[in-house]
């Protein structure tokens, strides 16, 4: 049982769930969270761990973090996501992707962490040659500056291993989704996007980019915050090693559209758009390297992760 860990983007979507789920698990272990609210949110905090609202820019502020709680592990989670805001915003997304990442990989080696667990994407692999999509077999080839931004903190990741010692492991999630993922932003994912406007509709229409046929391995949060327990809890070196996680299934946007009509009894109207830049036409997860390696195994498939999705969304709209 580690006696303290260091979160950061802990009031995001992913952040906050993996924060309710690891204390669940290791009530007694002190989290420490760190959110700046660019893209969390407050009523996300948990009131359990002891929390700063700053910036991962601010170096000063991590050596008093880092010297005063000590972490053993650290869950990098805080980032500036989605592709199209990469394209409207590079050089304010790069400081935050890869800098921010940087300047928390040096505090953790200054400190000597014992492993520092980064969250990735599957963006950085662009359209892959062999599907599903092995680490091995298929290299890098970001077609968006998010996915490269991404792909960048993975080699830095890899080299704060090789030349300081500091154990890291790269998780590349595919397409996360889940209760706590607000759709009101016009960033957000295709599902909470979907659901924020059958539940809480404006005048602004809800979209689908290209013909719907484009699938995506969806992986609910749940199973990607078992991953990053299991990674941390692993005896292993991982040494920057980078690992698929996701369900290993695919399923096309038209798919979604049909279940959440199924499931919410909802029909859902979609205006119709032409295919993002920069964004890749399918995506589907081997995990074999993380089931190897520390024991993934997805608990909840996606139709099962869209009820409870659906679920939530339903208790906000009648509270």
């Amino acid at each position: 049982m580690p006696k303290v860990i260091l979160v950061t983007g802990c009031a995001g979507f992913i952040g906050g769930n993996f924060v309710k789920q690891f204390k669940k698990e290791f009530p007694k272990t002190e989290i420490i969270g760190i959110d700046d609210f660019s893209t969390g949110r407050k009523d996300v905090l948990d009131k359990r761990i002891i929390f700063y609202e700053n910036s991962i820019l601010d170096e000063k502020f991590l050596q008093e973090i880092f010297a005063k709680h000590k972490p053993e592990y650290v869950f990098h989670f805080a980032a500036l996501p989605r592709v199209s805001y990469s394209l409207k915003y590079p050089r304010r997304t790069s400081e935050i992707n890869i800098l921010g990442t940087v300047a928390l990989l040096v505090k953790a080696r200054d400190f000597e962490v014992k492993r520092f667990i980064y969250y990735s994407s599957s963006s950085v692999y662009g359209q892959v040659k062999k599907m599903p999509t092995q680490e091995s077999e298929n290299f890098p080839n970001p077609k968006s500056l998010y996915a490269i931004q991404k792909y960048t903190s993975e080699l830095f990741c890899r080299a704060f291993s090789n030349l300081f010692g500091l154990d890291t492991a790269c998780l590349r999630y595919f397409n996360v989704f889940g209760p706590g993922d607000y759709g009101d932003s016009s960033y957000s994912t295709v599902i909470s996007a979907w659901l924020e406007f059958l539940y809480f509709p404006k005048e602004k229409k809800a979209f689908i980019e290209g013909n719907g046929e484009q699938s995506r391995d969806f992986s609910y949060i749940e199973n990607v915050v078992s991953a990053n327990i299991l990674a941390m809890k692993s005896r292993k070196n991982f040494k920057g090693e980078v690992f698929n996680i996701g369900s290993g299934q695919r399923t096309t946007l038209n798919k979604v559209k049909h279940l959440i009509e199924d499931y919410s009894g909802k029909r859902l109207e979609l205006e119709k758009r032409p295919a993002r830049k920069g964004d890749v036409f399918r995506t589907q997860a081997d995990i074999s390297k993380a089931i190897k390696w520390f024991g993934y195994k997805p608990k909840v498939d996606f139709e099962e992760g869209l009820r409870q999705t659906i679920a939530w969304f339903k208790t906000r709209s009648l509270a």
